[in-house]
């Protein structure tokens, strides 16, 4: 290789690394002199948009709740009196099994009491009552409709727009598409429910084939250290450390130049150098102790019965804050036996209960805590699950309720949407959408008009197709926004 050759491709190391490993010296020796800071209200990383949106954006960031396991529409958000007066009568005729887990049994009402809550009078039925209280800045979606009734496919299309796994998830693709407000923390933060993760596991965060460094960062929710081996050994000194990264950066660059034009290295470069940044920014923004007595009360921070999803619920509000572009915390994981989950199949009551008593409060506090901050204004609040529950038994006699993808609940709050509002319906038993289907292409084009994007035009080239989130489906949500 010609002398010309090889600097063209150290030139092109240092700069699609955005500098090369030299500047994580450089930054890890500033941060510990406490001199490097974000600049405010900038955004980095917008390649793919190239810095402009398609059109004004309502919302500027998103916090995902996403409820693992199945949560019962009918149970929750969906009151059905025709079903109480059905209760117990044969589903034959309006419906057929649509879950694994033995013969359909018969209609069952919801096994809690609904009562009108709020301005809006929306319905909410008595497991949730810390939501209830928030019904007014809600627009519920009763009319989802997912493509399967399994929870690792069913919870990869919430997440990514496929059924099946390698395709980058929602989060990926706004980091890809917006970037981030604050270069010392992720674009993308997943919050996982300390008592394990989700079906599908990290695949559920997976940048697939878009640049390494769009995938989602976990935080070790179960750990006082959110990302392990972030911290230097106390023993180690800053000179020591700087000569390490300046030996490091020069493997790379010979690497580098002898490999021009490889994405994924240039890639790890980047997330090296995000590493050094969240040195000192990932414990500033984790550290709660600094709350009020008044936030702490109103998340439950020192209630048991959470299970430590409080925590992880405050945490989002301050990564919010500090500029991160989507937090994602999940609820119910661990599936198996136990199930820590939504997955009321044996006895609905029972498994619903024990979930509810870890989200309710937190989540309710949330976005009540966004709204007294004035954040609701531009963030936009989804709350989602993979699918709904049978109206009928799981079985014979039961007290449960099987798979149900034919139509389930969400809901979302803040930037652009209409507060107190319901959209689309189930039928009279919440069996099959009633009026104005919503896919989950439909979903997910929603959501990122609300950022600004144009879902068929956020695009990336792949193995010969433009893909894109909702693959070539979806229409954007009218009904739902302000």
């Amino acid at each position: 290789m010609s002398a010309d050759a090889t600097l063209l491709n150290r030139r092109h190391f240092l700069s699609s690394s955005v500098g090369g490993l030299g500047n994580i010296a450089l930054a890890w020796l500033m941060a510990r002199d406490r001199a490097f800071a974000a600049e405010s209200g900038t955004a980095s990383g917008m390649a793919s948009l190239g810095g402009q949106l398609h059109h004004r954006p309502r919302a500027k960031r998103i916090v995902q709740v996403f409820c693992c396991g199945g949560v019962s529409h009918l149970d929750t958000f969906d009151y059905k009196p025709e079903l109480e007066r059905l209760n117990g009568t044969e589903l034959k005729g309006r419906g057929e099994n649509l879950g694994f887990f033995g013969q359909p049994g018969r209609l069952m009402k919801s096994v809690y009491p609904f009562r009108q809550h709020g301005q809006s009078g929306a319905w909410v039925s008595d497991l949730l009552p810390h939501l209830a209280g928030c019904v007014d800045d809600l627009c519920f979606i009763h009319s989802m409709f997912a493509k399967s009734n399994n929870h690792t496919p069913a919870t990869f299309q919430m997440n990514s727009g496929f059924t099946l796994n390698g395709f980058p998830c929602m989060g990926a693709w706004l980091s890809y598409g917006l970037g981030t407000e604050n270069e010392n923390l992720p674009a993308f933060v997943v919050l996982p429910d300390p008592r394990g993760l989700p079906a599908g596991g990290s695949i559920n965060w997976t940048s697939g084939f878009l640049p390494a460094n769009h995938q989602g960062v976990p935080f070790r929710t179960q750990s006082k250290e959110p990302v392990v081996d972030l911290e230097t050994p106390a023993s180690v000194s800053a000179d020591a450390r700087s000569a390490d990264l300046q030996m490091l950066n020069q493997i790379n660059g010979d690497f580098a130049s002898a490999h021009p034009g490889d994405r994924a290295f240039a890639a790890r470069l980047r997330s090296y150098e995000l590493a050094a940044r969240m040195q000192v920014s990932i414990p500033e923004a984790t550290q709660l102790t600094g709350e009020s007595e008044t936030i702490r009360r109103l998340y439950g921070l020192d209630d048991p019965a959470n299970k430590g999803f409080a925590r992880n619920c405050l945490m989002a509000r301050r990564l919010l804050e500090r500029g991160v572009r989507f937090v994602q915390i999940i609820n119910g994981g661990a599936f198996g036996s136990p199930r820590i989950n939504w997955d009321g199949h044996e006895n609905l009551r029972e498994n619903h209960d024990t979930q509810a008593a870890t989200m309710d409060r937190p989540v309710a506090a949330l976005i009540q805590d966004l709204k007294q901050r004035g954040m609701l204004e531009d963030t936009l609040f989804v709350w989602s699950t993979e699918f709904g529950r049978s109206p009928s038994t799981q079985g014979i006699n039961a007290s449960g309720r099987d798979h149900h993808p034919s139509v389930f609940t969400t809901f979302l709050a803040g930037a652009g949407i209409r507060p107190g509002h319901h959209y689309g319906t189930s039928d009279e038993i919440g069996y099959s959408v009633g009026e104005n289907r919503v896919t989950i292409p439909d979903f997910h084009a929603t959501i990122l008009h609300l950022l600004g994007v144009d879902h068929e035009k956020l695009t990336f080239y792949h193995n010969g197709i433009n893909r894109r989130l909702t693959d070539v489906h979806g229409e954007v949500i009218r009904g739902v926004m302000a």
